[in-house]
């Protein structure tokens, strides 16, 4: 196994937020006491937590396709990825607000399109959610030419994608490259002769949970 953890534990993007938390609470503290410090103080902690970023262990199995991020199983099914016009194996994996919301690759390769759509902001929970919310798709071609796509959506309360990489650019397989704000989703959509390893209602761990595994292909195909 390989252990992944080229990041600071408390992601980069909740610095702002949990110092501004904990001053607050801070000054509550100080000058009002009470109730009202100890639902501060509860706010700091949820704030601290929702932008945790741990280490974990990835396998080293070249096929093996990783989970994104942290969440449970919304959907797995055969249909058309829209954004490579290719049929494809669905897998969504919804994350409610006490997950780790870093979003990292399923696999290693080459970035062949990055695609950003602004739009609403459902229940990520949700189907209409893969099609009408804000979203941000990445298409990565691997070096044995599986095209993957992998699709950040903004939940009921997230406001803001962010995605670090850019179109030819590599990415390697457990590469932190993007972090969604407050409640979000992950579609991937995995080529026809991908094995699909999880089921509706399982729950991920980023990174640490094989979603699939791309079987080996005879030679010439």
């Amino acid at each position: 196994m390989k252990r992944i953890y080229p990041h600071p534990f408390f992601a980069r993007e909740g610095w702002p937020f949990i110092g501004a938390a904990l001053l607050i609470a801070l000054g509550v503290h100080v000058f009002a006491g009470g109730f009202l410090a100890l639902l501060c103080w509860g706010l700091a902690a949820f704030v601290i937590q929702f932008f945790r970023d741990p280490a974990r262990e990835m396998t080293q199995d070249p096929l093996a396709v990783v989970a994104p991020v942290d969440g449970r199983v919304i959907k797995v099914e055969d249909t058309m990825c829209p954004y490579t016009g290719e049929p494809a194996k669905l897998v969504s994996i919804f994350m409610n607000v006490f997950n780790v919301h870093s979003q990292k690759s399923p696999v290693s390769g080459s970035i062949e399109k990055i695609e950003y759509f602004r739009g609403r902001f459902f229940n990520a929970a949700l189907d209409k959610a893969s099609e009408q919310n804000e979203r941000n798709a990445m298409t990565v071609v691997t070096p044995r030419g599986d095209r993957v796509c992998f699709v950040q959506i903004a939940g009921l309360v997230a406001r803001r994608i962010a995605c670090y990489k850019t179109i030819g650019e590599s990415i390697e397989k457990g590469e932190r490259y993007g972090f969604i704000r407050f409640g979000s989703r992950v579609d991937v959509y995995l080529p026809m002769h991908a094995e699909v390893k999880v089921t509706i209602g399982q729950k991920t761990t980023g990174v640490a949970t094989v979603i699939a595994n791309m079987k080996q292909l005879p030679d010439g195909e």
